[in-house]
């Protein structure tokens, strides 16, 4: 199937849907367990295993000793309590011991609501073999059956990782057949995944094409993955890193290939709008939890690789050390921060299980190689303006499968990596093994009030950035007026001034999407830094032009801004989508700001107008205007200067 979607409109739907849509949500949340998605899940598996340790009533640990019948209730039990709680308080990770899940005659059809985490325990993604699909539908935001607006552009908040997928479609009815579907748009994040499929077989499909339209998706994330044929449809924005694809169909406006085997050339862009990198300059692999021959529980960190290509585990295990579960202090939801600072500062590293954590007071990282890492979306909330998380400038750090909350008090930031800057010793030190943050999400709004001045601030050198979503809620439950020329109480309360500051030398990100801030989206003013694919949406809502316009007089706050007094950075397949929803008549006037010099290089960058608003240039002052004259058609500059 080859739907070449334009999507048109492209995530103002989403808007328009959630009119209509937040008595479901409301409905959701009811719906919800009360305390932080404390149900438990189906029985345990069919032989007591003394060596299991205890993850908390959110983690459901299968095996494959379990009936067919058992594993696929304690899916459809997970997904019935999350598959419209996308402002909801449950968590959950459903983790697959070594061996294979679902029969030919059986097969499992796995699907994935909100905050959800489906992941293999096996050292390599050949250890667990999931025979069936594993998908995510579009959400249905509409009751009225001549315009149900199906659409992914919500499908937030969810991952899948380490495991084998061999598509079997029997006993799926019709179109559903065609593909394992994939349906989802930001904080959505496949790494680690094997799809065995011989030419003919059926498509893995980055869009829904089997509801009712409008089907639109709007970006996500896929690493060190290995694919046969992949259909992106509708997808507006999407990075692919260190993977492999036997062919990839369908472009909409920019999607992103750094170190794929078989990606698409890109030498006619932006027709279609492919942007392919033969290599990542730096990369490393999400940590993660298995279990190894003798059955113990172990974390794998893998290693930093430079100039990567291609899947890390194709010749065996991916390279990195391997660390005890013992080593970790497994954190519950309802610890508070003082504990969890006691417990870094004790030496140990930190798993966090499922579920909501709020901090009142900074929970520091200190000591070098640290491994702090969220299952299902562990979701940390500031408490009466906290910073909740700092790292300090030590190397081999890595944080990953966190969700960062602002509260209503406002915090000066959410994240902050800190800059000592301290001699060459420790910056070769840091260059070796750098600081990472994988999958880290951050969130203004949406679920309760949040303030922030900043969401993620890096000042430290040699800093990794391996995909996040820093997201000023444009919807949510806070019981705001939605709408165009809906009031203005959102643009005052949920305040987020600026959603990421790299202040570092040598940063690398790799899938950044910033969307919704108050002013600068992203202000980078580190040197050499790299940006392999950005996503941004500016913000729907402010209310006058004065409300947009910056101190010397230019209307609006480029999405993409780089210190004047940066020499060199570069950024790779790039877009800043403007959808003023409350004030069509409001200005930006350029998607990227950067100083104009031959060390910084823009390749593949793009504007785009979702149906309000103007933004005149692309670059500086270079590119065409895109307004309501011209919707849905971005305007590219191929490379800048």
């Amino acid at each position: 199937m080859h739907h070449h979607a334009t999507a048109p409109a492209g995530r103002v739907r989403r808007r328009a849907a959630l009119a209509a849509g937040v008595s479901l949500v409301v409905a959701a949340l009811v719906a919800a367990p009360a305390a932080a998605g404390a149900r438990p899940g189906p029985p345990g598996p069919t032989r007591p295993d003394p060596s299991r340790p205890d993850l908390g009533a959110n983690v459901v640990v299968l095996d494959p000793s379990m009936p067919v019948a058992q594993v696929q209730a304690a899916f459809d039990e997970v997904h019935a309590r999350q598959v419209d709680a996308e402002m909801g308080t449950g968590r959950a990770s459903l983790l697959l011991l070594p061996g294979e899940y679902g029969t030919a005659e059986q097969p499992l059809h796995v699907r994935v609501g909100y905050y959800t985490e489906v992941a293999g325990l096996g050292a390599s993604p050949g250890d667990v073999v999931v025979h069936g699909t594993i998908e995510t539908y579009n959400r249905c935001l509409s009751d009225d059956p001549a315009n149900p607006n199906c659409l992914a552009l919500v499908n937030f908040w969810r991952t899948l990782s380490n495991l084998t997928l061999d598509i079997d479609v029997t006993g799926q009815d019709g179109c559903r057949s065609t593909a394992n579907f994939w349906a989802v748009s930001q904080a959505v994040s496949v790494r680690r995944l094997d799809v065995r499929a011989d030419p003919g077989d059926p498509a893995f499909s980055l869009m829904d094409y089997c509801t009712a339209g409008p089907q639109y998706a709007s970006g996500g994330f896929i690493a060190d993955s290995r694919f046969g044929d992949v259909v992106n449809g509708s997808q507006q924005q999407w990075l692919t890193r260190d993977s492999e694809v036997r062919s990839w169909s369908n472009a909409v406006w920019n999607q992103v290939f750094a170190g794929v085997e078989g990606a698409p050339d890109d030498a006619t862009f932006p027709d279609p709008p492919y942007t392919t990198l033969d290599t990542t300059p730096v990369s490393r692999e999400k940590p993660y939890l298995y279990v190894d021959a003798r059955g113990a529980w172990q974390v794998r960190v893998p290693s930093v690789a430079r100039g990567s290509r291609g899947v890390t585990w194709a010749d065996g295990t991916t390279p990195g050390r391997s660390v005890p579960l013992r080593d970790f202090y497994v954190a519950r939801p309802g610890d508070d921060a003082a504990r969890l600072d006691r417990e870094l500062a004790r030496g140990k590293h930190l798993l966090l299980t499922p579920g909501l954590y709020d901090v009142a007071r900074t929970i520091t990282v200190r000591r070098p190689g640290t491994v702090v890492l969220g299952l299902g979306h562990a979701t940390i909330t500031s408490v009466r303006g906290a910073v909740p998380l700092v790292v300090a400038d030590v190397p081999g750090v890595v944080v990953a499968g966190l969700t960062v909350d602002a509260g209503p008090t406002r915090s000066p930031a959410l994240l902050r990596v800190a800059g000592t800057h301290h001699g060459p010793h420790a910056a070769a030190a840091s260059r070796r093994d750098p600081i990472t943050l994988s999958d880290v999400y951050f969130r203004v709004g949406g679920p309760h009030r949040g303030s922030t001045d900043v969401a993620l601030q890096v000042d430290a050198d040699h800093v990794l950035v391996d995909h996040t979503w820093v997201w000023r809620a444009d919807h949510g439950v806070e019981g705001f007026t939605e709408g165009v020329n809906g009031d203005t109480d959102r643009w005052r309360t949920n305040i987020g001034r600026t959603g990421v500051v790299v202040n570092g030398d040598d940063v690398t990100a790799t899938g950044l999407f910033v969307e919704h801030f108050q002013r600068h989206n992203l202000v980078w003013n580190g040197e050499r830094g790299r940006v392999v694919m950005f996503q941004n949406e500016l913000p729907y809502d402010p209310p006058t032009q004065a409300d947009w316009t910056k101190p010397d007089g230019t209307p609006g706050w480029a999405g993409y801004k780089v210190g004047d007094r940066v020499r060199t950075h570069e950024v790779w397949g790039a877009g800043v989508y403007v959808f003023n929803q409350n004030n069509p008549s409001v200005v930006t006037e350029r998607g990227f700001e950067v100083p104009r010099r031959p060390g910084v290089r823009l390749h593949h960058v793009m504007t785009v107008n979702l149906s309000a608003g103007t933004v005149r240039h692309v670059v500086n002052d270079t590119g065409a205007q895109v307004d309501a004259t011209n919707t849905g058609t971005p305007a590219f500059v191929a490379q800048y200067p």
